[in-house]
């Protein structure tokens, strides 16, 4: 069954059209409360709602709760909270269902509706499947007595706080560290840098002062000059960027040097390495860069890729029986500490193998120098049948056996607009730009 309204990481879109309205939200809140129900024999659900603080949360909150409680299930509401609390609370507290109403990075007009199992994990393609079939039904709604109950969870930043410093050793201190914490104006603005105080940094916060139109505007993991700049001025140790949702991370050092995905998945894995942890290997995705494959596969440890997305990543590992995932935006996965990919627990993971070596980021990263990419969008009409290119297919296998184990060559169609996006790793930059373009004169002369 084709999905009419789940993308790859739930609905989203521009609030006032679409999907993104009060009057779906309802109809959808109505729709999964009736897929709980079926499959609850009898027993009344329970489902979470967090958010973060884009203004148009207040209207897509109230809706998706009336949705709920027009099908028999109760709610319980958790105000602006990162997605991976909602997706822990879920788990803890043994509720049917978690939803997370934001849009991530994208900026304030947008938002969005995500859901988590009671084991606090993203859901199937066929739960979905079965929610967008209940949405062409006619509504049923229960009677008055039969309607759900909603109430407010008041501890739960507290829950998760006390969450997140659980994942890491009872020793890890961050006494005489001086940390800048970016929240990007969104969901983690309380609770980020409540983890690291508490924990015994020296806190300074920046992107902590959400007004419902700011999240992500110049802050956070998306825009981390904001965080270089601060760390700089504060003479830090080092700056945490998060999303509005605080599932994505961006570290920053002492120098101003900023860290991707790529790099802390690398370090995550070695520092389990050298606790004398199994680690077999890792996943990434089609974007993660050759170099950190390269240098894993120095130390005997596989990367597979998956489709870009932290789901497919999750769905990779979990067939494998793997813990370490990832990719370079910085949504990393340890699951062995959390079901989902969590901003803060990844942070904690990474600061913790730096205590326990001994050593700097950077020094722990020596030798591992990203590959140059060069990315390319080439418009096409939609429907092109770009891989029935017989020149683009014959230069693609000529680009890629020229570059060997010195990187590699990436094409796929652009999942939101009608491009085709040509990219091209290489341990040179002008290389990698050279030969992009030869791959995308072939686009062109096909």
């Amino acid at each position: 069954m084709k999905r009419q309204y789940f993308g790859t990481d739930g609905i989203r879109g521009t609030v006032g059209q679409g999907a993104i309205t009060a009057d779906f939200m309802l109809r959808i809140g109505h729709a999964v409360g009736r897929v709980l129900q079926q499959r609850q024999s009898g027993r009344v659900p329970t489902v979470l709602i967090g958010k973060d603080t884009r203004i148009s949360g207040y209207m897509l909150e109230s809706a998706l709760e009336a949705g709920f409680a027009s099908a028999g299930v109760n709610v319980l509401l958790t105000g602006p909270l990162p997605t991976p609390g909602v997706a822990y609370l879920t788990r803890a507290l043994r509720l049917d269902l978690g939803v997370v109403i934001s849009a991530s990075h994208n900026a304030y007009p947008d938002n969005g509706i995500k859901f988590f199992s009671a084991k606090g994990e993203k859901l199937p393609d066929a739960w979905e499947e079965a929610v967008e079939a209940e949405l062409t039904k006619p509504p049923e709604w229960v009677d008055s007595a039969r309607l759900g109950r909603a109430r407010r969870l008041t501890d739960a930043q507290g829950r998760y706080i006390e969450f997140c410093k659980s994942t890491v050793s009872g020793e890890l201190t961050l006494k005489g560290l001086k940390v800048v914490v970016d929240a990007a104006h969104g969901a983690a603005y309380q609770v980020a840098p409540a983890v690291f105080h508490e924990l015994g940094a020296e806190v300074v916060a920046i992107g902590n002062a959400p007004n419902g139109t700011n999240i992500n505007a110049g802050f956070g993991a998306t825009s981390p000059q904001a965080l270089v700049d601060a760390v700089r001025a504060n003479n830090a140790a080092v700056g945490v960027a998060l999303d509005g949702d605080a599932d994505r991370l961006q570290l920053v050092d002492n120098t101003g040097r900023l860290f991707n995905g790529d790099e802390l998945l690398y370090v995550m894995a070695m520092d389990r390495r050298a606790q004398g942890e199994a680690v077999p290997g890792v996943v990434g995705t089609l974007m993660t860069n050759m170099a950190v494959e390269v240098a894993l596969a120095d130390q005997g440890i596989d990367l597979v890729r998956a489709k870009v997305g932290d789901r497919y990543v999750l769905e990779e590992l979990g067939q494998r029986g793997w813990l370490l995932g990832g990719e370079s935006s910085g949504h990393l996965l340890a699951l062995d500490r959390h079901s989902t990919g969590d901003g803060i627990v990844s942070a904690l993971q990474v600061l913790q193998a730096v205590q326990r070596s001994g050593k700097s980021l950077a020094e722990l990263l020596q030798g591992v120098t990203l590959f140059p990419q060069t990315m390319i969008n080439v418009r096409m009409a939609p429907g092109t049948d770009w891989r029935s290119n017989a020149r683009l297919a014959d230069e693609t296998r000529a680009v890629t056996e020229e570059l060997g184990r010195t990187g590699r060559v990436l094409i796929r169609a652009s999942g939101t607009e009608p491009v085709l996006r040509v990219m091209v790793e290489a341990q040179d930059a002008v290389r990698a730009k050279t030969l992009a373009e030869r791959l995308v004169a072939a686009v062109n002369q096909g």
